[in-house]
């Protein structure tokens, strides 16, 4: 569809409200069933614009559909992004406020720091890890304004991928020294093991995820910057919690990332 003057910036109150009054909505291509995923980048751009009029300040990005099963499960060819903003970022000491969402999930992730600016579009892994000074542990909060989390493609990239909320673990290490390709990873709510993987399942190597951001922003003349975090993908199958659950995420060799829920 093209989507005519004036129904974009409506499509972004609708989701921003949604956000800001913790509520459902239905999806919007039930209203608009051509959007098309060019025009959601769009709708999700105005979307951030209008986050950062309200003095958030963007701080890096978010990569979805990292594997290869979900790919096929929406039958689409290649990964989404997001953006992260500053408020999003969450303290691991500090209570998680369950209030604040309508109905979150939990997914382990591998966050890149970003070092120096990248730009292109034939940016590969080697490149990603070049400019990445330290890899994390880290939990990205997922919380779709959607009813009961269906959506389509293009009301998923509308709405910022679901971004929410994210935890930064306090071991950050080098990627020159791990082999990030296949590092296991073990996610526990209240001590009971709830999801196992590897590295491997984002893409097979997390970098390799980041550089396909690059790249895709690079067909629009944007990159990363310098200090930049970057969320390469879910590790495993996002988890829901409720008030007083907590989620301990346990990587080999990376270390850990946990919050607690009030």
């Amino acid at each position: 569809m093209t989507l005519t003057s004036g129904v974009d910036l409506e499509i972004v109150d609708y989701l921003y409200s949604a956000e800001k009054e913790r509520r459902e909505v239905v999806k919007v291509t039930d209203q608009y069933p051509e959007l098309t995923i060019d025009e959601a980048y769009l709708i999700q751009e105005k979307l951030i614009q209008r986050r950062e009029k309200d003095g958030a300040r963007r701080i890096g990005l978010k990569l979805g559909l990292t594997s290869k099963a979900k790919q096929e499960m929406m039958g689409v060819h290649e990964a989404i992004y997001g953006y992260l903003t500053d408020d999003m970022l969450a303290l691991e000491w500090e209570p998680l406020d369950y209030n604040k969402f309508i109905h979150p999930k939990a997914e382990p992730e591998i966050a890149f720091m970003i070092a120096e600016d990248l730009q292109g579009t034939n940016i590969t892994a080697e490149d990603v890890l070049r400019v990445t000074k330290y890899v994390a542990p880290a939990i990205e909060i997922i919380d779709s304004r959607y009813l009961n989390f269906k959506f389509t493609l293009p009301d998923v990239v509308a709405d910022n991928c679901s971004s929410s909320s994210f935890f930064i673990g306090s071991k950050w290490m080098s990627p020159r020294v791990l082999n990030l390709a296949d590092i296991g990873m073990v996610m526990s709510k209240n001590g009971q093991v709830s999801q196992t993987s590897s590295s491997a399942a984002v893409l097979g190597h997390p970098a390799t995820s980041v550089a396909w951001a690059v790249n895709k922003l690079g067909e629009a003349g944007k990159g990363i910057k310098k200090g930049d975090i970057i969320l390469s993908g879910a590790i495993s199958e996002a988890i829901s919690f409720e008030p007083k659950d907590s989620i301990l995420v346990q990587f080999a060799e990376l270390g850990s990332v946990s919050f607690s829920c009030k």
